[in-house]
């Protein structure tokens, strides 16, 4: 994220306050009040249909969300295949089971512009992670378990008082472990007249057979790029051995669905691949490998975001090669290597390094 940090947003998130106290009825009363002064509902993507809508007409959005939610009778959502019986109780790696959580849902400012516009992203963000990365800023989320029970209902009046507030889309962060909630959700708020773009913020780390899944229902794929080199995963983000490998045939099968992200005439991105590459301090993250491996497989003006806000969070002070910011000359290295690969569409970042 940009100016303002994850932590600062789930920090003082309205409805975090909110999420235990009154469930569905504050959601509505949300929505309720999501209206501009005339009265009128906020129209913030005119002419705009989202790709999930033909599938809900269909049917098949809820056939697709039926299919995911079976498979957490032997998890297999997310690429560590733990197996687990979600639906009898059972928490997996990630340590959900069924019952969905959320940690806020909120109209954020601090996403990348072209996500953003004059109303917010509509984010929801989601507790727990498969991924546990060792210095994960939002880890009272993502491993700590803060967040609140919540049904797909609540879920779904989520999205329709975000779209009442003027978001630009609905954008469900950390979302491989409820993909089956996020589909039933969809599909629910799309019958009483949602018609956002869906962004499916996630870590990259996906199997492709998920994300085939999500072809036609997700609009704009906002993955990150963290490592090239299998021994950093497994170091940084317990054991995941096979990030590098998993992600770079994910990244594919997300271009093959949405294209090349590129704003409208109003500046805005209402569909494509958005790729975040967070540079860490000592080439942890191997930046060179990642950026040239982007050039070479995808369009050379893929839209990457790379983000200069690395702090040492959670279990960084562990870790003595990632306990400290990046450095200027590490930012500026990691913008040379993608501009000498030839990547032309890159966002760069002003945040303040040491």
């Amino acid at each position: 994220m940009r100016a303002q940090s994850r932590r600062q947003f789930i920090k003082y998130c309205f409805y975090t306050a909110l999420a235990g106290i009154g469930g569905a009825f504050i959601i509505r009363t949300a929505r309720k009040e999501a209206f501009s002064e005339a009265g009128r509902k906020l129209k913030p993507n005119p002419g705009f249909e989202p790709a999930y809508l033909k599938l809900h007409k269909s049917g098949e959005l809820k056939e697709r969300a039926d299919r995911l939610w079976k498979m957490m009778e032997s998890c297999r959502l997310c690429p560590r295949e733990c197996g687990v019986n979600r639906l009898a109780g059972a928490e997996g790696f990630c340590r959900a089971s069924a019952r969905l959580e959320i940690a806020s849902f909120q109209p954020h400012f601090g996403e990348e512009k072209p996500l953003v516009g004059s109303g917010g992203s509509g984010t929801i963000f989601f507790t727990n992670c498969g991924l546990r990365c060792v210095f994960c800023i939002n880890w009272e989320i993502s491993q700590a378990g803060r967040g609140s029970a919540r049904t797909v209902e609540d879920m779904a009046e989520m999205m329709l008082a975000l779209q009442e507030k003027g978001c630009l889309n609905i954008n469900v962060v950390t979302p491989t472990h409820y993909s089956p909630h996020i589909l039933l959700a969809l599909d629910q708020a799309a019958g009483k007249g949602l018609t956002l773009p869906l962004v499916y913020n996630t870590c990259g780390w996906e199997r492709p057979e998920i994300l085939k899944m999500l072809d036609r229902v997700v609009d704009i794929y906002l993955p990150d790029f963290k490592y090239s080199d299998p021994s950093m995963a497994v170091k940084y983000s317990s054991a995941s051995a096979s990030y590098p490998e998993i992600t770079r045939t994910a990244l594919l099968e997300m271009q093959r669905q949405v294209g090349t992200a590129r704003p409208g005439k109003d500046g805005l991105i209402r569909r494509g691949l958005m790729i975040r590459h967070l540079v860490m301090p000592n080439r942890v993250g191997g930046t060179k490998e990642i950026v040239e491996w982007i050039a070479e497989n995808l369009p050379k003006d893929t839209y990457l975001n790379i983000m200069s806000q690395y702090t040492p969070t959670y279990k960084a002070s562990e870790y003595p090669a990632i306990n400290r910011r990046i450095i200027r000359r590490e930012y500026a290295e990691a913008v040379g290597w993608a501009e000498s690969a030839g990547l032309t569409n890159i966002e760069i970042q002003g945040s303040p390094l040491i």
